[in-house]
């Protein structure tokens, strides 16, 4: 219940650490998972003194227990172990703090984190964060590179030392962070963001050492793999060795197997990319000359042709046969016209013979009325009517007379 206070009746400090310490009471015992930071076991002391912290969330709480609790996972547990503990919440009320007093801990095997990992892995599958549409091509020759990793770590030697003996001029941006441990996840995260965020990076490169699968953990945070999906710049995962695959490699653009091969896969070669232009270069000029090669054999065929080599022989051996052919139409076309005139000069000869001036010369005449009608018979000609008489030297007139 809410305490019923106001300015002019508020509550004494001591009666509000009172009143948080039965709040807390009723809460009763909780299981409570985290990762122990610090130990304190003072010789000849009753009383345990640890830290438990929660690395995702960057949150710590102070745990208490008697000797005897923690002696029966003395040899087993110690910092930076992670542990579940049964505990009771406490309020001190004299200094406002509060505390777990914990009557059981048990260490969280490696099949236990393995177990958690898979089902976390599901879950960040079944949302898409490590669909293969997700992933960034890397730059081809990237020109700054952040680097994330442990501060003078055998990783960052082999990172720099590797890239910049296959391109002397990469420059690198480096964050170093913790990589393991309680301060790792927060830190790693940070600095993937401030990487991230610099418009002159063009890739970024989380590496570490091999290690145990605690070691590794920071690495399948749900932390730091949502920081790293949500990334816009394409981000390597370089940790371990090749059989450590922790979730950072599934959601990151590009798995390494080691931090030496995140600097052979992300900085080309400066001798093998001049090889490489040596040897298209040549097949660039081995294809130029095979062409000019073709169409030379192609133009020298084409001039050993007879028609290129003499072209006016074609025309000199045509021109016989032109004038052969001219001759010939000429000779036909001379034998059709003396025909034709022939033909003519026979053809008038009958025309001229049978022509009715041709029968008038032969001594006949030809009777026409008045109205140039021809008389054809007696009959149509009265008795004294003149008619015209035509003969082959003239016209003269006559009658009929009974």
């Amino acid at each position: 219940m809410a305490a019923n206070t106001s300015p002019e009746a508020p509550l004494p400090v001591g009666e509000v650490s009172r009143l948080i310490g039965g709040w807390i009471d009723r809460l009763g015992a909780v299981w409570v998972e985290g990762q122990i930071t610090q130990l304190s076991r003072r010789p000849g002391a009753g009383v345990v003194f640890l830290t438990l912290r929660d690395p995702s969330y960057d949150i710590s709480v102070s745990v208490t227990c008697y000797r005897q609790v923690f002696d029966a996972v003395a040899d087993v547990v110690g910092e930076g172990a992670r542990v579940v503990v049964l505990a009771k919440p406490e309020w001190y009320a004299p200094r406002g703090q509060l505390s777990l007093r914990a009557t059981e801990i048990r260490p969280v095997g490696v099949g236990e984190l393995l177990a958690r990992l898979e089902q976390l892995k599901k879950s960040l599958a079944a949302e898409g964060l490590f669909a293969a549409e997700r992933k960034k091509p890397l730059p081809f020759l990237p020109q700054l590179i952040g680097l994330v990793c442990g501060r003078a770590s055998a990783a960052e030697r082999d990172v720099l030392e590797n890239a910049r003996h296959r391109w002397p001029a990469v420059r690198f941006e480096v964050r170093n962070v913790p990589v393991q441990g309680v301060h790792a996840v927060p830190q790693v995260v940070q600095a993937v963001k401030e990487l991230d965020e610099t418009d002159a990076v063009d890739v970024i490169i989380v590496a570490r050492g091999g290690g145990s699968v605690e070691d590794l953990l920071p690495f399948s945070d749900e932390q730091l793999v949502r920081a790293v999906a949500a990334c816009r710049t394409p981000v390597v995962s370089a940790i371990g060795h090749e059989p450590d695959t922790p979730l950072l490699d599934y959601v990151a653009d590009l798995r390494a197997s080691t931090p030496t091969d995140a600097a052979k896969r992300v900085v080309p070669d400066v001798g093998e990319e001049f090889e490489r232009v040596r040897l298209l270069r040549d097949r660039a000029r081995r294809c130029v000359e095979g062409f000019l090669e073709r169409e030379e054999r192609g133009l020298a065929h084409a001039l050993a042709r007879p028609s290129m080599e003499d072209p006016h022989r074609m025309v000199e051996e045509r021109a016989d046969h032109v004038a052969s052919l001219v001759e010939r139409s000429r000779r036909t076309l001379g034998h059709l016209l003396d025909r034709a005139d022939s033909e003519l000069t026979h053809t008038h000869a009958r025309v001229v013979a049978l022509s009715p001036a041709a029968t008038l010369k032969r001594g006949y005449a030809v009777l026409q009325k008045a109205d140039g009608h021809v008389v054809r018979d007696p009959a149509v000609v009265a008795e004294g009517e003149a008619l015209r008489a035509r003969v082959a030297e003239g016209t003269f007139t006559v009658a009929r007379v009974d």
